[in-house]
């Protein structure tokens, strides 16, 4: 008696992960790899960008509106002067720079914490949030060849 062989159905290749540490060498670099991120959101992510000043946190906020879908990127420009751009792409994005401000009072102030579940948050300066808060921390580190080290941390608190 010949017995058929049952065929299982061939599964999908996994997609590949994120690397939560990245080594990038040009500015496009950084957009591409923040937008191939960005294209898992789920459209209610906070995002802390943590790095001195010119290490490419605007740069990374700019894939991050790509991978989400905005038309053109060239909307984004780092709020350090209105404190928050919005952006309308897939989820809505609240671009917020904390560099003006000094910690406590100012930045609890602002209450972008009420944005939370309501679309993609992307603070710049956060490490000056001196209140708890769960986040997904970007730390961009320049080396010493001008390249960046750009490690992602999923925190439950700052």
């Amino acid at each position: 008696m010949n017995k058929a062989k049952k065929i299982e159905p061939r599964k999908k290749a996994p997609k590949p992960a994120i690397p939560k540490v990245f080594r990038s060498h040009s500015e496009k670099e950084t957009r591409d790899f923040a937008a191939r991120w960005a294209k898992t959101f789920k459209g209610d992510e906070v995002i802390f960008l943590v790095g001195e000043l010119g290490a490419g946190k605007t740069v990374f906020a700019k894939g991050v509106a790509a991978g989400l879908g905005l038309k053109d990127i060239g909307e984004v420009c780092s709020p350090t002067f209105t404190l928050m751009n919005i952006y309308l792409a897939r989820a809505p994005i609240y671009h917020l720079d904390l560099y003006r401000l000094g910690n406590g009072p100012e930045i609890r102030d602002l209450g972008f914490e009420d944005y939370v579940g309501e679309g993609v948050i992307l603070v710049e300066w956060a490490e000056k949030i001196d209140f708890p808060m769960p986040a997904i921390r970007v730390l961009i580190k320049v080396e010493t060849d001008e390249s960046r080290t750009i490690r992602i941390n999923y925190q439950t608190h700052t």
